[in-house]
């Protein structure tokens, strides 16, 4: 089965509690709030009067608002490092640079790359992936511009490799922030080729790819045998809905026995092999 097509299997079974739309839902009135409580967008002259201890408190030391908000309008993602953990700190010691690369983050007038490209790697403690960075310019570019809350250039390209049939470019002469650029694209492209897709919000989708296609460095060490278990199982999932596939073109089964195979096999975990095995004697009879 293609990747284009397990990508729509797994699309129609995910989430049929409506828990991770509601979360997203969730989410999204927080990043409203946020946005609101920092209107940096629509009033440019906001960022001035960005406080310090919005940044980081010196007394007790703690992350300030602005950094709380901005992570729980995003905890429906897996929790990745911004970098060192003294980032806050020092974007509070050099709030003149920071309050410089806002600027560049919410203009319109700048592309995904540029924003990304600008020297955000000035404040201490950004690493070079710059994912600290790319929460910031997706919280304030979501409804402006093409972006996707995937905060990584590696699992951008993971998922591009994951759910692409016929993909093969090439970046590696690319700066970071075309790459990134470059893979949100793609990955865009794939999500509005399909109806069922093109309907979800960003955040949703990136939900889906990281709940259906995890990353390897997305599990914690003690988890990695789970995560193993995880990606075997979706393989096992694309063979057998390849032989239900091959079943229906050979008129063996009907469409509707293609979708109670499919959901006995999602179902009943136990009865897998069985179900497997008694489907594949009907290709020899």
């Amino acid at each position: 089965m293609s990747r284009n097509a397990l990508l729509v299997e797994f699309a129609n079974a995910y989430d049929k509690d409506g828990s991770v739309k509601r979360e997203t839902a969730k989410a999204n009135a927080l990043l409203k709030d946020f946005r609101s409580k920092y209107p940096f967008a629509e009033n440019l002259r906001s960022i001035e009067w960005l406080n310090p201890d919005d940044l980081f408190k010196v007394n007790p030391d703690e992350v300030g608002e602005f950094f709380r908000l901005l992570d729980s309008c995003l905890r429906l993602l897996p929790n990745l490092s911004p970098g060192s953990s003294n980032v806050y700190r020092n974007v509070r010691l050099q709030i003149k640079d920071f309050r410089n690369l806002l600027r560049i983050a919410v203009d319109d007038r700048k592309s995904l790359a540029e924003k990304i490209d600008a020297k955000w790697e000035r404040i201490g403690g950004i690493d070079q992936d710059k994912q600290l960075a790319k929460k910031i310019i997706y919280c304030f570019n979501r409804d402006g511009m093409a972006v996707l809350p995937i905060f990584s250039n590696p699992h951008l390209r993971h998922f591009v490799n994951r759910i692409t049939d016929t993909y093969n470019g090439q970046t590696k002469y690319l700066s970071s922030g075309q790459e990134y650029e470059h893979y949100t694209a793609e990955l865009l492209k794939n999500k509005n080729g399909f109806p069922l897709t093109r309907s979800w919000h960003n955040l949703y989708f990136a939900r889906f790819l990281y709940d259906n296609y995890p990353p390897p460095d997305t599990e914690q060490s003690s988890e990695e045998k789970k995560s193993s278990a995880v990606t075997d199982e979706q393989l096992d999932m694309q063979a057998f809905i390849a032989l239900l596939d091959k079943l229906q073109k050979r008129r063996i089964i009907t469409g509707e026995q293609f979708r109670e195979n499919r959901g006995l096999w999602m179902q009943q975990p136990a009865e897998r092999q069985e179900l497997t095995q008694r489907l594949k004697k009907l290709l020899s009879e």
